[in-house]
């Protein structure tokens, strides 16, 4: 593959993760919430055991003073709570107030019609070899 064709590849991921995200975060827009706290809900919800404060920064891709902030935020909302560790009083577990459920589960509706708009006429075939291609490339990102 020439480096003009990695680049165009590049480019392309890239404007597809935006431009995804912005369609998304366009269609939650009337849920009220930003794209950073919608975020955070759906990772949070996908966590078996509650995660610390850490972990969930750690999922998002985000700081910790940044998810700090997301968080106080969600928790004025009534969405999360933060709980003491007991083996470690500078960590806190997040949970999900039962209030976010009716939320993530709207969110998650919203979400899973978009992607099926965004695969229609894409067959399996192709998608798993682009998903192959898609993690070879994280595999070597992993490995620097």
């Amino acid at each position: 593959m020439s480096q003009s064709d990695q680049h165009r590849f590049a480019m392309q991921v890239a404007q597809l993760s935006r431009a995804w995200r912005a369609e998304l975060d366009r269609r939650l827009v009337g849920l009220g919430l930003s794209q950073a706290r919608w975020l955070v809900l759906l990772h949070l919800s996908r966590f078996e055991e509650l995660p610390t404060q850490r972990e969930l920064a750690q999922s998002v891709g985000v700081e910790g003073p940044t998810l700090a902030r997301l968080l106080d935020s969600l928790e004025a909302q009534d969405l999360v709570s933060r709980q003491a560790v007991p083996e470690d009083r500078r960590a806190k577990k997040i949970a999900l107030r039962p209030q976010a459920q009716p939320l993530i589960e709207k969110i998650e509706a919203i979400s899973t019609q978009l992607r099926q708009e965004l695969f229609a006429g894409i067959d399996e075939e192709e998608l798993r070899r682009c998903q192959q291609v898609h993690k070879q490339i994280l595999s070597n990102l992993e490995k620097r």
